[in-house]
């Protein structure tokens, strides 16, 4: 049961920075026996849900590279992304009581949001710069992180849950200094 929900936790902040690169990495990873996973990813492994998150992987992997446009896009998915962390965390969870599902929901939900907002906040501040390539290499950095993050959860769920929630305090710090630097340069050109 700790495994599972390390697994989880992982792969609900993973879902958190890109949920198609997640389900992706599940379904792919399920079709090419790239690790054997439990029966409850078999949901990942049909064709048209692969389809569909790469579809939409490589529609997020254009639109994070667009300053502002990002911005959009994460307003939309600020529904999108906890709902698919939850969606992934009862899957991941498997066979369990109504007790023990409603939890992994609300575990991945809560943590793919927090990721989210997160990570969408950064991405806010990282649009005043003028510079292209800050937005560039967080998007790229974030779609590493989270086809990284989600391939190990399914071998090494501890090692991933431990990785991911290092990450996420990390970003979580960044942020706030990145958002009060922002504010104190904001509040100089105001003077």
């Amino acid at each position: 049961m700790t495994a599972a929900l390390a697994q989880v936790a992982a792969l609900a902040v993973a879902s958190g920075l890109n949920v198609y690169a997640t389900i992706a990495v599940l379904g792919l990873s399920e079709h090419y026996h790239l690790v054997a996973l439990p029966e409850q990813f078999r949901a990942f492994d049909h064709p048209v849900v692969i389809g569909a998150a790469l579809a939409m992987y490589l529609v997020e992997f254009v639109a994070d590279k667009i300053p502002w446009f990002d911005s959009v896009w994460d307003a939309i998915h600020t529904v999108v992304r906890p709902i698919g962390g939850a969606w992934i965390a009862v899957n991941a969870l498997g066979d369990a009581s109504p007790a023990s599902t409603a939890v992994a929901a609300l575990l991945g939900g809560t943590l793919a949001m927090t990721t989210h907002v997160t990570k969408a906040s950064t991405r806010a501040a990282a649009n005043v710069s003028p510079e292209p390539f800050s937005n560039w290499l967080l998007s790229l950095s974030e779609d590493a992180v989270a086809v990284g993050v989600s391939y190990v959860a399914l071998r090494h769920p501890f090692v991933a849950a431990t990785v991911a929630l290092a990450l996420l305090l990390t970003v979580i710090s960044s942020a706030w200094m990145i958002v009060r630097f922002v504010r104190r340069r904001a509040a100089r050109h105001a003077s």
